[in-house]
């Protein structure tokens, strides 16, 4: 069976999750502490990042966007990038949003300062960058609003890979108590929905050691 290196809040591994799950194709899940820099694991991924996919034939493939178009390829029903050839381009354009410039304005300084310098022993939180990241989540909070207002999901009518770029960043966020859902209701009626997939419910089911998420986490209904 293919095997997933990944870790509970790194929202590149639930994209790939979320991915998997969506196409029903099963995989065994390896949680890799990436920041030990396992030499087996480096083996599998110089650049010593999660996720990693590995098939039952021994491939080897990395980065998440790179992996969720590999299984877009070998499975295609159902399909992720959605449309014609401008869709599939906007489904690429939002979920390199989310990947790229959400994580760094947002994700990266809340999960690094509130839970990963934990794990990796790197000394007490900043807090003016958990300010900044707090500050920064508004704007693309309004931002997802202001796509689900003019379309069903985020890259046109139909659920799609950039609803599942977007939905693994905000699912560690959420996790950590940290996305103001009340600021944006269309943004939150949309998470809701993508939540309540199928696919979502071994997300939700996520209990990292020591560190219970919020009651709402795993709520259908917030």
């Amino acid at each position: 069976m293919r095997v997933l290196h990944h870790f509970w809040l790194s929202p590149y591994s639930r994209k790939i999750r979320l991915v998997l799950n969506e196409k029903a194709l099963e995989a065994d899940l390896e949680v890799e502490k990436y920041w030990e820099r396992r030499q087996d694991f480096l083996a599998l991924n110089p650049a010593g990042q999660v996720p990693v996919l590995v098939e039952d034939d021994g491939s080897v493939l990395a980065d998440s966007q790179a992996i969720a178009e590999y299984l877009e390829e070998i499975c295609p029903e159902p399909p992720l990038l959605t449309g014609d050839a401008a869709g599939r381009a906007e489904c690429r354009r939002l979920a390199a949003w989310f990947d790229g410039k959400f994580h760094a304005e947002v994700t990266h300084y809340l999960l690094r300062e509130k839970l990963l310098k934990r794990f990796m022993g790197m000394g007490e939180p900043q807090s003016e960058l958990i300010r900044a990241g707090r500050e920064n989540i508004a704007y693309h909070l309004d931002y997802v609003g202001y796509l689900v207002e003019r379309r069903n999901y985020l890259a046109g009518e139909v659920f799609s890979l950039a609803d599942i770029a977007a939905a693994a960043q905000f699912s560690c966020l959420d996790y950590l108590g940290d996305v103001p859902w009340e600021k944006n209701q269309a943004a939150k009626d949309w998470y809701a929905r993508v939540k309540s997939r199928p696919s979502f419910r071994p997300i939700l089911a996520d209990h990292i050691p020591g560190l219970p998420p919020p009651k709402h986490y795993a709520d259908l209904d917030f």
